[in-house]
């Protein structure tokens, strides 16, 4: 007889095909069970599951006050969420808050102009360096080509 299916751990298998993509199967997974504990848990708040393991569902939310509501009723969500299948034996909702993504989340490059009494001053240390490296540096700064 073998062992019963679990999908959120390893198997012998995996030792074999190589834990990338044991990885991709079990965030596949979560990503479903995120789709359907979503609508049982507080809205309006879009929860992401990150971890279940050893009874414990790991998800985050972007509201401090959902994540606080989640924290206090957790013995209810519990009862309603261990309905699901495979998280049967679920014991402990563990809530963590993640950061809004926003639109501009690269960095913005500052162009600063240096006048043109520091560009002088810049020029003529470089004429003045022995070493070539920090002259070019130098000569960079100046050109404001960084």
């Amino acid at each position: 007889m073998s062992e019963p299916n679990n999908l959120f751990q390893t198997s012998s298998q995996h030792l074999k095909t190589g834990n990338l993509s044991f990885l991709k199967k079990q965030v596949a997974e979560w990503q479903k069970l995120t789709k359907l504990i979503q609508p049982l848990l507080p809205q309006p708040e879009q929860w992401q599951v990150v971890c279940y393991q050893y009874g414990i569902l790991t998800i985050t939310g972007e509201n401090q006050a959902m994540i606080s509501q989640l924290g206090y009723l957790q013995k209810q969500y519990i009862s309603q969420l261990s309905q699901i299948e495979g998280l049967n034996d679920l014991n402990k909702i563990q809530v963590r808050l993640r950061l809004k993504q926003t639109s501009q989340q690269q960095t913005l490059k500052i162009e600063k102009q240096i006048t043109p009494e520091a560009r002088n001053m810049l020029e003529h240390a470089a004429s003045f360096v022995q070493d070539p490296k920090l002259s070019q540096a130098l000569l960079r700064l100046a050109s404001n080509k960084m």
